[in-house]
Parts: structure tokens; sequence; C-alpha cells
């Protein structure tokens, strides 16, 4: 009898066990709003991102649904009712009848008022809720809504492009069926208004990793971490510029892992703010693509019911292709890093791939600073209770009116708060309902400066509050290139091509070659210093750069002397303008050593002058450099020679010319400063090699290599020209003698024999006379 074994386990194919059910939230009505012309923030990056989704065939792993738009009411449960009826009635048609509001509500320049304000505040506040109700319903494990993300708005106050706080609606949601419930912003921005809308309860524990110091909002200080029950559960990681993948990664885990095993959430909200990456236009992170879905995945591990939202992100084909791969990584579904082709495919030009390389930038967040914030942040999460729980009971989920007419609730309502406030003169709810009526002639002084206070009208000794758009990161891409996204293929800023601080030299035709020829040196100012073969320009030498070159640039290139990318051993890694790395860093005398070891060959031995032909006295010439890049250039037939004391002869000049192409040892002895710099290329190249060997040395930086070839191809080119001009010169000479050794014979020829010359030519005159007459 065959022994019964245990039942065969069902096959899998591709995971399917495991895989999760995921909830994808989209309104298609979504990119259609626009805050501004020129606003950073545009909510059709959310559009590109589906596009993408749907186009990978990711909609297959997932649900798809269209959010019912949230409710006046249900904005209510976090924000107060004037701020929501505020939103609700302006428009940029009635902006004027709302002066007093602008400024109470903070409603200008980060927030505009556009057209379809409250619409698209109720499409990414639904998605949230409507996420949050499927996770407690059990629908899904995990809900994304990329039009969410909201995280600076505030309960009565609009800041930083946000005007309704979906992710605190979204966490309202899910603290109905949920003990405990954590918040993780990856965004580089902190998420003030979740940590100020929790900050008071241990219900909720925040967790922010965002840049702090002179940026906005100016909040998420490690000391900030709550106060009465929700001391400890507010967690901020402040960090600075440029922290690239491994570094983030390095604090993110182990900062996630031990509130996961402390505090034991029953659900997630993760905000995934795309401006933490590289080259975003408001950003100073240093994260990948890949390093930036790294945080997704890691908390997607842990297998509870995760709600995905989206947030800050300004440059659009970097933030749609990382949405979308993370969408992927969720599903868990590999991604081809060839895009396919979708309806904004031009965006992506000119690689389109599916990726966001980091910069170059520098990662000012060193090991150790890291390390101590780290572990403070554990030695503040050990002061919170272990787990800590509240008692549940049911709640209704019918909405806030019950049913009812509104009139008798708001009449119930402000009976419950005159009860609840008998010693009151002005509640908060008769504040909040308050408005000015322009009937009236006065107020008392007390009433005014209460009623200002509240609203938070500025006076003019007041500063003027810091918004959003005032922290804008330099390096990133022009707003023109950003908002055309056609032919530009500048995902990310790299390296910088052809010494472009923007990366778009190739656009405007006023790169590294521009520059080159602006402040290449003339052959006259060159010098060859043979006790240490390198090659001096003077400060003089160099040109002045074109007018074109300097209304793109902005200013005119600085001479070498200063501490900049034109002097030598100066090099720009980061293509800003700015010298990285000078000879003043400590690296003058390595420079020094090298460049005496770069050159083997041995020094010429010195020559006698060449002899000086003395010339009448003359007006002394002029030695003010010539603009050899504007001045049309000569063939050189008959090149002159200036020096301080005489003049050579042209007889003389060529035949020095003629013994520097065939000796450049002569050349170089002679003294002379145009034939040593004209004839004697080769010996002038070795002495830029050199020099390039010096400032590679230092750096290698590419462009320096590409302005050296130039300096060459120059130098070679103008010997070139002087030798043409010189075979051009002996061929006219030889020419010349050949005609005058030809007259020379035949006056010789005519001198012997006059008589038969002339009879010979009268008797031919004379012949062609009776030709004539034959013929005729």
């Amino acid at each position: 009898m065959a022994s019964i074994g245990p039942p065969l386990d069902e096959p899998v194919v591709n995971g399917a066990r495991n895989r999760k059910k995921i909830a994808y939230f989209y309104d298609s009505d979504v990119g259609n709003y626009a805050y501004v012309a020129g606003h950073p923030m545009k909510p059709h990056r959310v559009r590109m991102a589906h596009s993408l989704v749907m186009n990978y065939g990711l909609y297959k792993d997932m649900e798809i649904y269209r959010a019912k738009p949230a409710s006046r009411y249900e904005m209510t449960q976090f924000h107060t009712d004037e701020y929501v009826d505020f939103l609700q009635k302006v428009s940029p048609d009635n902006i004027d009848q709302f002066v007093k509001e602008q400024t109470k509500y903070n409603v200008g320049d980060d927030c505009p008022v556009f057209d379809g304000l409250f619409e698209f505040c109720g499409i990414s506040a639904g998605g949230s809720m409507e996420g949050a109700a499927r996770l407690n319903r059990e629908k899904c494990d995990v809900a994304v809504n990329y039009a969410g993300g909201l995280h600076h708005a505030k309960k009565s106050e609009a800041s930083g492009f946000c005007y309704v706080n979906d992710i605190v609606l979204g966490i309202i949601e899910l603290l109905r069926y949920r003990q405990r419930v954590l918040y993780v912003d990856i965004d580089v921005h902190h998420g003030d208004g979740v940590e100020e809308a929790f900050y008071t309860t241990d219900r909720v524990m925040t967790v922010s990793f965002h840049k702090y110091g002179e940026y906005f909002p100016g909040t998420g200080e490690l000391r900030d971490i709550g106060v009465g029950n929700g001391k400890n559960y507010a967690i901020n990681f402040p960090l600075r510029d440029g922290i690239n993948d491994s570094s983030y990664k390095n604090i993110f885990e182990p900062v996630v892992k031990a509130v996961m095993e402390w505090y034991r959430p029953e659900a997630v909200v993760l905000q995934c703010g795309g401006d933490s990456l590289s080259g975003d236009r408001l950003g100073c992170f240093n994260l990948s693509m890949r390093g930036h879905a790294n945080c997704v995945k890691y908390v997607k591990g842990f297998n509870l019911p995760t709600l995905v939202l989206g947030g800050g992100g300004y440059t659009m084909r970097n933030v749609s292709r990382t949405w979308a791969y993370e969408t992927g990584q969720l599903v868990g579904r590999e991604m081809s890093p060839q895009l396919p082709y979708n309806d904004y495919y031009e965006y992506f030009a000119p690689d389109y791939e599916l990726d966001v390389k980091p910069s170059n930038m520098d990662n000012a967040n060193s090991t150790e600073y890291l390390d101590k914030i780290k572990n403070q942040v554990f030695e503040n999460l050990k002061r919170t209770a272990f787990a800590p729980s509240v008692q549940m009971t049911d709640v209704p989920r019918h909405d806030l009116t019950g049913g009812d007419d509104v009139g008798e609730v708001d009449a119930e309502l402000d009976d419950l708060d005159a009860d609840q406030n008998p010693d009151v003169r002005i509640t908060e709810r008769v504040w909040d309902n308050l408005i000015h009526d322009d009937r009236e002639l006065s107020d008392t002084e007390d009433d005014v400066n209460a009623a200002e206070r509240y609203a938070g009208v500025r006076r003019p000794r007041e500063e003027r509050r810091r918004g959003i758009m005032d922290y804008q990161n330099p390096n990133a891409v022009p707003d023109d290139i950003l908002d055309s996204g056609m032919a530009s293929g500048l995902g990310t800023p790299q390296r910088p091509v052809n010494g472009s601080q923007n990366g778009d030299a190739d656009m405007n035709g006023t790169g590294l070659s521009a520059l080159v020829a602006a402040a290449s040196p003339t052959p006259a100012a060159a010098s060859l210093d043979t006790t240490s073969n390198t090659l001096s320009v003077p400060t003089d030498a160099r040109k002045a750069p074109s007018p074109s070159v300097q209304s793109q640039r902005g200013s005119p290139v600085p001479p070498p002397s200063a501490a900049n990318t034109s002097a030598p051993g100066n090099e720009d890694l980061e293509g800003d303008g700015d010298a990285d790395i000078t000879m003043d860093d400590g690296l003058a005398e390595e420079t020094a050593e090298e460049t005496a070891l770069v050159d083997p060959r041995p020094t010429p031995p010195a020559s006698p002058p060449a002899p000086v032909i003395p010339v009448p006295a003359q007006d002394e010439p002029k030695t003010e450099d010539v603009d050899m890049a504007d001045a049309d250039e000569p063939d050189l037939p008959h090149p002159t020679i200036d020096t301080a004391t005489a003049e050579v002869s042209a007889d003389a000049a060529v035949s020095s010319m003629s013994e520097a192409a065939i000796d450049p040892t002569a050349a170089t002895s002679t003294g002379d400063p145009i034939i040593g710099a004209t004839a004697e290329p080769k010996a002038m190249t070795g002495t830029l090699e050199s020099a390039t060997v010096n400032s590679a040395a230092v750096a290698a930086a590419k462009a320096e290599q590409e302005q050296e070839n130039n300096e060459q191809q120059y130098v070679e080119a103008r010997a070139a020209q002087a030798e043409e001009g010189q075979r051009e010169r002996e061929a006219e000479n030889e020419a010349g003698e050949r005609e005058a050794e030809k007259a020379m014979l035949s006056e010789g020829a005519r001198a012997e024999v006059p008589g038969e010359s002339g009879e010979g030519i009268a008797g031919g005159t004379e012949g062609g006379s009776g030709r004539g007459e034959t013929v005729g």
C-alpha cells in the first residue's frame, strides 16, 4: 500500500501566489489643470506617468479606478469650513473680491488661483481617501494615487503649491479602522502639513527625510519631535545637499526598520515626492531613479496595507519615468530600459530610456554626520511606548451632515459652540464665520487688531514670507527646455559638454569653441621658455570674447590671473563656471615637480644671436594686440617682423624662415618671436602637450583637452599658412629669375647680329604682305 504524502501544492506561475493586489487611481482630467504660465508645478506629469504605465502593460496587473472627487464636507474633516468655502468660490475672474482672504489663506505667488482650482483639489483628495477606504475594506493591498501627496497644505492655509492636504484626509480615513498609521516622506521638502496635523497624537508617527537649512519650509529640525501625547512620535531626518543613492539607503532602511519593529504600524502611507531626484528644478538631492524606487520596494517588503502617493517633482520627464518604474516595482514586473512609444514620447529625447542618472554634484552629507543623526533618531524612538494601543469603537460611515438640511446642522453647531465656550466672547467658530461688511463705518481698535492677527495680515515692517519658489536649483535645466521637452535630451544634468554650464551649448552654438576662439593666444604673443620647456602666454595676449559670447554668458571671460577655469591648473569639474580645484589648494609643488619631469628632451644649446641690420630711424612700431578672431587674415605673402630695437628686411625674413623650416633649433635660437612660433609647430605642440599633462595630472578635464587641441590646430594652421606663403614667394622669385635670364639672352643675341635680326624682321613683314596679296 502506497504511503499517503502531503498534498501537492498548486503550481506558482510568475509569483502569482505572492502577488499583491494593487488599486491604481487615475482621473483623466487631472492633466487639464495648470497653475499659471511658468509655474513649476505641472499636473501634466501625472498624465505622462499614466501614459508610461499603460504602454508598459502594467495595467494588466492592477485594478484601475477613477475615484469620486472629494466633496466639500469630506474636505472639512481636516480643513476649516471658511477655507474650503473660499477655495470653492474663488476664481481668476473674481479674485479681486477676495483681497483680504488672499493674505489670510496664503494664496498668491506659490499657490495661485487658477481655473478649476476646487475641482483639482477634489480629484487629488478623492483618490487618496478612496484608496484608504479600499485598504480599510481589504479590497486591495496597495493603493496608488500619484495625483496626491500634497503635504504642505495646512488646516486653514495653502502652502507650497498645496491647497488641500489629501494625505491628512487619507490618514484620517485609515484611522477609522487602524490603531496606528506610519507616514513616510521622501520628498526633498519637509512634510510640515502632515506633521503639524498629527503633532499631538501617538496614533500617527511621521518620518520625514528632507533638506534642512535655508530651505523651504524651514521646519523639520532634528529636535522637532512632537508635544503632549505625540512627543517623540515625529521623526525628522535633516539632510544636506547632494545625497546619493548609497548614503540615502544607509539611513532610510535602518530608520524605517527600527520604526516598524518598535511602533508596529497597521498601515503605511508613503509620499514619493520626485523632487528628491537628481536635476530637479527645485530640489538639491542627487538620487537616481533606482535609488528613489528602492524606498518604495523596501516599504512594500513589510507586507502592510500601503497607500502610495505622489508629491513634488518639477522635472516632468524624470518624475513620470520614476513613478512608472515604481509602479512596476509594486506589481513585481521587470520593465524594459527602452521606453515604449507613447503619447509623450518626444519628451524623453534623445535617449528614450527608462532611467534617471545621478549627476556629479558633491555629497555634503558625511558619514559621521549621518551616523550622528541616525543615532539620535534611535534614542528618540526608544523614548516612545512600544506599539501604543487605543480603544476602538464602531464609527458610522454616513457623511458629515447625516442627510439633514445644511442650515439646521449649522444652527446646531452654533448652539453647541456657545454651550462649550460660555466664557469666550468670540470663539474660533465665530471668527471662522466672520465676514467684513463694507457698510460698517468703524470698528473698535481691539477688534481690528485681533481680526488682523487672526487673518495673518502683515504690517509694512514685517518681512515677506518666503515661499517654495524662493529656493530653486541653480544647476537645473532652463525652463524653456523643460517646458518644451522636444529634442532637448537633458533628463538629468550630466557632465557639461563643450564647456556649457547648462548643457545646451549644442543648441546656441556658443560652447567651448567660441570661448577658445576668443581666448586663444596669438603666435606673436606666445614665447617658448627653453629652460623649462614650457609655453608662456602673457595675460594681455588673450583676446576678449566677442559681444555674442558676453551676452549669452553674462560676463566676459576672466583673465588667466584670476582663480577661474581659464587659468592653468584650475579645473571646473561641475561645469558651473567656478574653479573646483585651484593651484592654491596645495597642488602647486606637485605641478612644479611634474613640469620638471614631464619632458625628458634635453634643452637645446644657446646659439649666438642673429646679426642685426641697422635701418634708418622711423616711428616706433606699435605693439598692441591684433584681434585675430575678427580681422581678415591675409595669406602672408610678405611677413614683417617687429622687434623693440630694429626691423629685419624681407630677404632676411625669407632666409630665416627657410632655415627654420629645415632646422627648428635654428629658428628657436634666432630669438625672433614670430619665426620661432610659426616655423616650429612641433616644438610648440610638444610644449602644449606638456602643459596638458600638467593640467591632466590635476583633474584631466575634458574641456582642457579640447582647448589644447584647438590651440594646437590653430598653431599648425598658422605654420602651414606661412609655409604656403613662403613657397609662393620662392616660386615667384624663380619665375622672375627665369624671365630675367631669357631677357638677357635675347638682348645678347640682338647685340651680336643686329643686321640679320633687322632684315629678318623686315622680310617677315614683307612676306606677310605678299601672302596677303596672293590670297586676296
